[in-house]
């Protein structure tokens, strides 16, 4: 696929079907780089291949942790907590997950590491991760406009320190986490509002001492020492937020109905379930047992469709529902009554401005939607308008949850500029056609 892809969506009678959708993206990353921190050899089931997961890989790879496949997973020899200066600067691509959280680790190293990314990349803010960052001793120099990457992290001897997120953020309290591997004594995230722990239930499978008090998270760090993370085989549960898309297609039409098998069902991911819940639709969830499921919890998801209501998202259910905030909106579009969606200003500082792309790409479907700083006001049209194009400014998201909102509209729609999918689901157009009924 190019890089300007566009890609005709047809509309369908229905959507049904039993279907994986790949590895968890956020896990990919912290198991890639946490097997890359690790003494031998991890070996990874279920990886998800997409651009930014390969990315994190292959910066792991230029710290002196090489990587190959083998038999359809991926085998990673660690360094024993202590990298190599890389040659370069690394390239995270698209990745926020892979800059951010590769940032607190080079901060506890004897050497400066560079890190950039694609024009995308380059426009999100990064000032997040300098504050607490130059607290525990780092130096962290923005070169970009605006508080932006390219990033120079001049890394050393780091002190744990006691952290209060300003704005709840994963991936902050990550890079914090990550960095107080390396630093002398504790570093505590105090979180305003509890996020998904993907990192923390690694940390812990990988025999490092995690502690939650409330809303405060600790480790322990190993200072000079550096830390000893062990190796073992790990096998990533599917991506709920990308089956969240096969959901939100099933869940607004009578007659639909999709299963989703082996999808991660981590508490920090899951609030999606319960707004398609509250607007009507039938949700049945059976979870998994096993070894694979005690780090991270999977089952099996099943959605029928009927006749949905609007609903208002808001507080503190957003930090665990952002990344299902366009399906939000799409749902929104083929409910009665209003959806309303607030305190989500966050989505602005995405891949794109996910609030803009989203109200534009509605009102091209006739989607009456009212754009508010933090978040939209969604009614249903009367009638779901396709023939025309939107655009998904080039965020994975957006294109998907056009897409999916495509199959619905009374005539094909052209999405433009797909070739983002590929960030996240590089499998999401063939998924699409295979449960169009």
């Amino acid at each position: 696929m190019t890089a300007c892809a566009d890609m005709v969506v047809r509309p369908c009678a229905a959507v049904r079907g039993i279907l994986r959708v790949p590895g968890d993206k956020s896990i990919s990353h912290r198991a890639a780089m946490l097997g890359a921190l690790a003494e031998g050899e991890t070996v990874i089931e279920g990886f998800l291949e997409s651009d930014d997961c390969l990315g994190t890989l292959n910066a792991m790879a230029a710290l002196g942790a090489p990587w190959e496949r083998r038999g359809g997973r991926i085998a990673i020899r660690g360094v024993g907590g202590r990298p190599a200066p890389p040659s370069g600067p690394l390239d995270l691509g698209n990745s926020g997950t892979g800059l951010r959280l590769l940032a607190g680790i080079a901060a506890g190293q004897p050497f400066v590491t560079e890190f950039t990314g694609d024009a995308s990349l380059r426009s999100r803010p990064m000032g997040r991760i300098k504050e607490p960052l130059e607290r525990m001793g780092a130096g962290v120099e923005l070169l970009g406009p605006g508080g932006t990457a390219p990033l120079l992290v001049r890394g050393g001897a780091l002190t744990g320190i006691r952290y209060r997120l300003p704005v709840a953020s994963a991936q902050v309290k990550s890079c914090v986490l990550l960095a107080g591997l390396f630093a002398r004594g504790p570093t505590t995230v105090e979180e305003p509002r509890r996020t998904r722990d993907h990192t923390e239930r690694l940390l812990e499978a990988m025999g490092v001492g995690v502690r939650r008090e409330g809303d405060a998270i600790t480790v322990e760090g190993a200072g000079p020492r550096r830390p000893r993370l062990a190796p073992a085989a790990r096998a990533v549960p599917g991506d709920f937020s990308s089956a969240a898309f096969w959901m939100a297609a099933a869940a607004a039409r009578e007659g639909c109905e999709v299963r989703v098998e082996g999808v991660g069902l981590n508490p920090g991911r899951t609030a999606f379930l319960e707004v398609l819940r509250r607007m009507g639709a039938e949700v049945n969830v059976a979870a998994a047992r096993g070894a694979d499921s005690e780090w991270e919890p999977r089952g099996d998801v099943t959605v029928r469709g009927g006749r949905l209501d609007g609903t208002e998202v808001g507080g503190d259910e957003i930090p665990n529902l952002i990344d299902e905030l366009p399906l939000v909106a799409v749902l929104g579009a083929m409910a009665a009554g209003r959806t309303v969606i607030r305190d989500a200003a966050e989505l602005r500082v995405k891949e794109s401005d996910r609030i803009r792309a989203m109200a534009a790409g509605l009102a091209a479907f006739g989607v009456p939607v009212e754009e508010t700083p933090d978040g939209m006001i969604v009614s249903a049209p009367a009638v779901l308008r396709g023939g025309g194009e939107v655009h998904s400014r080039g965020d994975h998201r957006v294109a998907m949850a056009l897409a999916v909102l495509a199959l619905a509209a009374d005539a094909p729609v052209r999405v433009r500029d797909v070739a983002c999918v590929d960030t996240s689901y590089p499998g999401f157009w063939d998924d699409l056609e295979r449960l169009r009924g």
